[in-house]
């Protein structure tokens, strides 16, 4: 459906853009636990990655063919008690659009980083429209729980939307001398040919080369298979990059498996953890949201 606006000048810095409240505000929180390596400060080191799809926010005229739409996202951290652990709040800004009547808008994203104590925490994330008075506020919570493990083990998986990309950097969005940029709600559009992924492996042995094995399922049985060798870093964690063709999986949830051997002939199994994602060919969304600006 496409508006046509016939705005005097005097009328345009109070302009509003009706085509763009579709609903209320959408906010979808990602999370990935990963092991604080600070041996004083034990606990965990909690990435927040939130995700503002801008195509339910209003948008308001500034000037000619100029429209912006602007929300507040609220981040908490309860602890079991109800007392808060974490609370920030994030003023976000899209880039000014010149049409408001295409369908396609990038999302806003960002990343945030908390060390908290093992335990067991809610995560609430509510974002508020700033230009909509009623209906403008969504909240959504996760529950997080922080442990620590004994052995070997895997931090969370993260699904990527590109492959993760060596870099030096320091910001939020590398993480193990990688540029990472996450797939929003795990979920792949279409276009996607392949899914990526990052995750780190904990107190492996170093003594010899192990074997990693990749498992790709879906409800209905379909299923792909890859292995490859890891050899363990002494000292600190030890990145898993790669990834995986999603080929002729189908609609709907899958499941990626992601386990490592040793031992004897590698049979023996030294840690596994999986991650649930989502192939959604009906829909189009960018390759990975845009940092706010």
């Amino acid at each position: 459906m496409r508006f046509f606006l016939l705005v005097t000048a005097s009328l345009l810095s109070l302009a509003w853009c009706p085509a763009a409240q579709a609903g209320p505000p959408q906010i979808l929180l990602d999370v990935a636990r990963f092991r604080n390596l600070n041996k004083v400060e034990k606990g965990a080191e909690v990435e927040i990655y939130v995700t503002i799809p801008t195509q339910s926010l209003t948008y308001r005229q500034r000037a000619p063919r100029a429209f912006q739409s602007a929300a507040t996202v609220t981040l908490e951290v309860l602890k079991a008690d109800g007392k808060p652990a974490y609370r920030e709040v994030i003023t976000l800004k899209p880039p000014v659009l010149n049409d408001t009547t295409i369908a396609i808008k990038n999302p806003q994203s960002f990343v945030k980083r908390i060390l908290l104590p093992d335990g067991k925490y809610t995560l609430r994330g509510t974002v508020k429209d700033q230009y909509r008075s009623a209906g403008g506020e969504t909240t959504v919570e996760k529950p997080l729980v922080l442990e620590g493990p004994t052995g070997p083990f895997f931090s969370d998986i993260v699904l990527l939307a590109m492959p993760a990309a060596k870099n030096g950097g320091t910001d939020n969005f590398s993480r193990g001398g990688y540029r990472l940029t996450r797939t929003p709600g795990n979920i792949y559009s279409r276009g996607t040919e392949n899914l990526f992924f990052y995750t780190e492996l904990h107190n492996a042995p170093t003594t010899q080369a192990l074997r990693v094995h990749y498992h790709l399922t879906t409800p209905d049985g379909s299923a792909a298979d890859a292995d490859g060798e890891l050899t363990p870093q002494s000292g600190r964690p030890t990145t898993v990059v790669g990834q995986l063709p999603m080929g002729p999986l189908p609609e709907g949830p899958f499941t990626l498996f992601i386990e490592v051997y040793g031992g004897p002939g590698n049979k023996k199994l030294l840690a596994g953890h999986r991650v649930v994602g989502e192939r959604a060919t009906a829909e189009y969304a960018p390759a990975g949201a845009a940092v706010p600006r």
